[in-house]
């Protein structure tokens, strides 16, 4: 007995001291968003995903702690490339070298109780380091492949520059329910007022709020009077320019945000059917469907060749939108991971796709309907070229001008040629294209 009880002491005491040497905050978060990073530098899935499992498992974590920590992961992966350079010169943990910099770049507190004096003067010297000698893939963090791509459009480095910002966040009034006058007025008023509500530049449905605010328990948003959506997303479907009583098709409908302003416009007349390959995705947007009051969309799953229901279809739709899988280099602001998750070969397997799904979108296109074809890509191989090869296919379809149908709904928004086309340096949304095709009335 006596031998034992200087051990249980002994035991006593270390946890204690564990307990007495509690570690910094500086400290936590540098390896909270070490671990995180661990896990997305891994690229098995999406950023967003893997940071949300990750989160779950926190639960002791407080709001403010997840913002900071998704701030700084996000940052990195924006700035990936240069950090990688950056951090060839410290010591370390090459990922734990990377965090440093992404909090260093979003955090409001000094990390320095957490860095070592190596460690500071590493990091003091990294951040008066000169950008400009490197070279553009480097500067603004992108993939060789795709910094070509970017340094061959228009004002390359304000757009690269615009792609590594954090994108606002873009509500939508319901205009079946709400206009976006009274919504403001709401919003403008109480506690929501601190998010700065302001009225989108060219949507007349969008609301740009300054931060991150949950909004599942707003009040309108409850009652479905509004939805988050990107200023340009809400401009593709005011560029279908919907009517009342039409059968429209959005032939990829995914979550069902375009598909949502679309049958609202139609004032939930008509029908609207919301294509879809995935029962997984048309799933989640029900829920948005019921809550928005509209009683006349129809969500389909489809197989990806050969539907039969899309057959059925084929010459009856006035309008059919494709918002068509592509690379999403116009969403890099949000998804900042997709610049390292896609390559050049994926680039031509979204064209293929695209083409598959144009093909058969198109049949179901009545005589003088129109058919928009639209991606959230800034690559010309899935906008500019994908048109030219549609017509050279199609000769029955033609190609309109979408100022004159974008001038009814965005007076203040002037494209400078056939095609809408929205770059976040430009225009503040995110990186959309889209074409108008119409499909010409066979002579008798």
């Amino acid at each position: 007995m006596t031998t034992q009880r200087p051990t249980r002491k002994k035991n006593t005491f270390s946890k204690r001291s564990a307990h007495q040497a509690p570690v910094s905050m500086e400290q936590r978060r540098i390896d909270q968003v070490t671990e995180v990073l661990g896990q997305i530098l891994q690229w098995e899935h999406p950023a967003d995903q893997a940071l949300s499992q990750w989160m779950r498992k926190q639960k002791h974590m407080g709001a403010r702690d997840r913002s900071e920590v998704t701030n700084a992961v996000f940052d990195v992966l924006r700035h990936l490339r240069r950090y990688r350079y950056l951090a060839e010169s410290g010591t370390g943990s090459v990922t734990r070298r990377l965090a440093i910099l992404g909090l260093g770049n979003t955090w409001q507190k000094d990390l320095a109780p957490a860095l070592d004096a190596e460690q500071k003067l590493w990091l003091e010297h990294v951040r008066t380091l000169d950008t400009m000698p490197m070279s553009f893939a480097q500067r603004y963090s992108l993939p060789d492949w795709l910094a070509s791509q970017i340094a061959s459009l228009a004002d390359a480095e304000s757009l690269a520059q615009a792609l590594n910002t954090e994108a606002p966040l873009d509500l939508r009034v319901n205009p079946l329910k709400t206009d976006r006058q009274t919504v403001l007025a709401q919003l403008q008023h109480g506690d929501t007022a601190r998010f700065d509500p302001q009225p989108t530049s060219y949507s007349p449905w969008g609301i740009r709020l300054a931060g991150r605010p949950y909004l599942a328990n707003w009040p309108q948003f409850e009652k479905g009077e509004i939805e988050v959506q990107d200023e340009g997303s809400q401009l593709l479907a005011a560029l279908v320019a919907p009517k009342r009583g039409e059968m429209i098709i959005d032939f990829c409908a995914g979550a069902g945000g375009k598909t949502l302003l679309i049958g609202a416009l139609m004032r939930s007349t008509g029908r609207l059917y919301a294509f879809d390959t995935s029962a997984a995705r048309l799933a989640r947007a029900k829920p948005r469907f019921a809550r928005s009051g509209l009683s006349n969309v129809v969500p389909v799953v489809i197989n990806e060749s050969n539907d039969a229901r899309v057959k059925r279809l084929q010459g009856k739709a006035q309008r059919v939108l494709v918002d068509a899988p592509c690379s999403g280099t116009g969403t890099l602001r949000r998804n900042p991971d997709l610049k390292w998750r896609n390559h050049e070969q994926s680039i031509a397997h979204y064209v293929q796709v695209q083409r598959e799904i144009l093909q058969r979108a198109a049949k179901c296109v009545a005589p003088g309907g129109r058919l928009v074809y639209a991606t959230c890509s800034l690559l010309k191989a899935e906008n500019q070229e994908q048109v030219s090869w549609f017509l050279a296919q199609h000769p029955h379809f033609e190609l309109m001008d979408v100022n004159p149908i974008i001038a009814t709904r965005s007076p203040d928004l002037h494209l400078s040629g056939p095609f809408l086309e929205l770059r976040p340096d430009y225009h503040h949304t995110d990186g959309f294209f889209a074409a108008v095709l119409q499909r010409k009335v066979e002579s008798s």
